[in-house]
């Protein structure tokens, strides 16, 4: 098998959680490149619909509750009859909280202040949709004999969030990144290591792929002082994970499991 022939994903199925944020539709996009078919899931039937029409014939969209086993079954059952076959699961669906009013987010965002119930919402989604995802779509893989789980999980899995990074330029706190966030996608990498052990046998590779902060319309001095503290001197745009995604999903990895694939402009290194 040629090199180009490893990174080929053609003649596949690929399942994308969360397709309709920034970087789902970059994944949606990446995998439609390399040959696969994609199934673009979110919650949003119409923003699936909308991302399907732009990506072309090879996206199906069909919206879904990552954290409801119901619609994650359906999910699963509809991809099985539409394609036959699943090959490629990327679990991006993810809350990354953010409070709306900024005259709240301070006191809201403190540790001894946060709320009970933004924390619970965000493991439903983070960890109980990716499990669900895995216990579901991943046991159709496991039957078949062969499939490729990419978890996505993040730097704050790694490293603690640096909270000066979330200060205004005279030094003021706006607000703390919570502990949801790190907690959450600490608990993807766990999980990921679970299952790559667990369906080592059955032919299905289970991975990470944990990207840096990416550039989306944030304040000119936080994009400055994020780039500062990373040794590439920028953050991350939606395509930089791209080939790290296509690598995870293809035969290019064929000898990885378990492994959490950092992308992440060096962040992680200091």
């Amino acid at each position: 098998m040629s090199l180009a022939e490893r990174f080929s994903l053609a003649g596949k199925a690929a399942i994308v959680t969360g397709a309709a944020g920034l970087l789902g539709r970059y994944h949606c996009r990446a995998l439609v490149e390399a040959g696969a078919t994609v199934v673009a899931t979110d919650l949003d039937a119409g923003a699936c619909e909308t991302l399907a029409h732009e990506l072309g014939d090879s996206v199906l969209a069909i919206a879904a509750d990552v954290s409801d086993p119901v619609s994650v079954r359906a999910l699963a059952d509809a991809v099985l009859t539409q394609t036959g076959r699943v090959d490629v699961l990327v679990n991006n669906a993810a809350i990354n909280d953010r409070f709306e009013n900024p005259s709240s987010a301070l006191e809201l965002s403190r540790f001894e202040n946060y709320p009970l119930e933004l924390w619970k919402r965000s493991l439903d989604v983070n960890v109980t949709g990716t499990f669900l995802c895995c216990q579901v779509i991943g046991a159709e893989m496991a039957r078949s004999g062969r499939g490729s789980i990419i978890n996505v999980a993040s730097t704050y899995a790694i490293v603690a969030p640096d909270q000066s990074l979330y200060q205004d330029p005279d030094g003021h706190q706006r607000f703390y990144k919570s502990a949801v966030y790190p907690t959450t996608k600490g608990a993807v990498l766990a999980l990921t290591r679970f299952l790559a052990t667990y369906w080592a046998q059955a032919g299905v590779r289970v991975n990470a792929l944990s990207p840096g902060g990416v550039e989306n319309s944030q304040d000119e001095f936080f994009v400055r002082e994020y780039a500062r503290r990373t040794p590439l001197n920028r953050m991350a745009i939606p395509s930089d994970f791209m080939g790290g995604l296509i690598f995870l999903a293809s035969d290019a990895s064929a000898y990885m499991t378990g492994a959490n694939l950092v992308v992440d402009g060096g962040f992680t290194v200091w």
